[in-house]
């Protein structure tokens, strides 16, 4: 499963702190519904007022689709919003809104479904992570990485390729930047011994993952073999957020797509398995003297 760094702090019309692009243009969105709604407007007249169908009014209050300035203004002054503070704060989150996200420029290469998540992964406080077959993405070494891409093909490396490397690479810049997120990763112990790349890179990889483990906003937990399977049938990503007008965010992704779910019951299914799934991993410091023994066999 699968940054030029795009974090600089922007603040809510309320002084609330939101790192991504994504999630400023999310919290944007539900703010604005949240007027809406206070002034008993319904989406179709909201639609009016901005010359725009329901519809897009719903997009814009989901926060996935850009801001026009004209529009907020338009709608700031229909929901009743006439201090001229309130409305400065509101349209100064729609500038920081809009800016394109850093992945944006790759987008020749990765799917717009995965940058997607790049833009959640980017907004999120905590990242919980649990992996079955690889290292997760956010701990791969560039080598691994492109090992995976490849197949482990020198002749398959192309510069499309290359680019898709990259972003993974942009990406772990979170894990060390300003109020960097919490990752929280539990693995199967196979990780551990699927020789990606052939055995030396291997052993690069488990000795980067080691030293990420020993930082304090890293938490790594390996699941033992006979314990393997039974709490989760399939990797995915649990995407957690400061900001309470952010819903938590699973990640599923597959061959030819993802699936993002918010639903609250689908979250709470794979909360309890994540839950399971640490009690039934190795506790940090032990999972560390795993890495260290493999490390020792190899």
């Amino acid at each position: 499963m699968a940054e030029e760094s795009g974090h600089s702090e922007a603040t809510s019309a309320r002084g609330e702190p939101a790192r991504g692009v994504t999630a400023r243009r999310i919290v944007l969105g539900a703010q604005l519904r949240r007027l809406r709604e206070a002034a008993g407007i319904s989406r179709a007249d909201a639609g009016y007022v901005i010359r725009a169908s329901d519809s897009k009014v719903s997009r814009l209050e989901l926060g996935r689709v850009a801001f026009k300035e004209r529009d907020v203004t338009d709608l700031l002054s229909t929901y009743g919003i006439t201090d001229a503070e309130e409305r400065a704060a509101f349209l100064d989150m729609v500038k920081h809104a809009n800016e394109p996200g850093w992945w944006r420029r790759y987008n020749d290469v990765t799917p717009g479904w995965f940058q997607d998540f790049v833009g959640l992964e980017e907004s999120a406080s905590r990242i919980q992570a649990y992996e079955l077959q690889f290292v997760p993405g956010l701990l791969q070494t560039q080598a691994y990485a492109l090992a995976i891409a490849t197949r482990g093909r020198a002749q398959f490396i192309t510069p499309d390729v290359e680019r898709r490397i990259a972003v993974r690479m942009q990406r772990q810049k979170i894990l060390t930047g300003v109020n960097p997120p919490k990752l929280w990763v539990v693995m199967d112990e196979s990780v551990l011994h699927r020789p990606i790349g052939g055995r030396r890179m291997l052993r690069e990889q488990l000795e980067h993952v080691l030293e990420c483990s020993r930082q304090p906003n890293i938490t790594v937990q390996i699941v033992p073999y006979h314990l393997s399977g039974y709490a989760a049938e399939g990797s995915f990503t649990l995407l957690r957020f400061a900001e309470p007008e952010l819903p938590n965010v699973v990640y599923v992704e597959h061959l030819s797509g993802a699936h993002y779910l918010d639903n609250l019951d689908e979250i709470e299914v794979y909360s309890r398995a994540l839950d399971r799934l640490m009690v039934d991993a190795e506790t940090p410091d032990k999972s560390r003297q795993l890495l260290s023994k493999a490390l020792a066999e190899m």
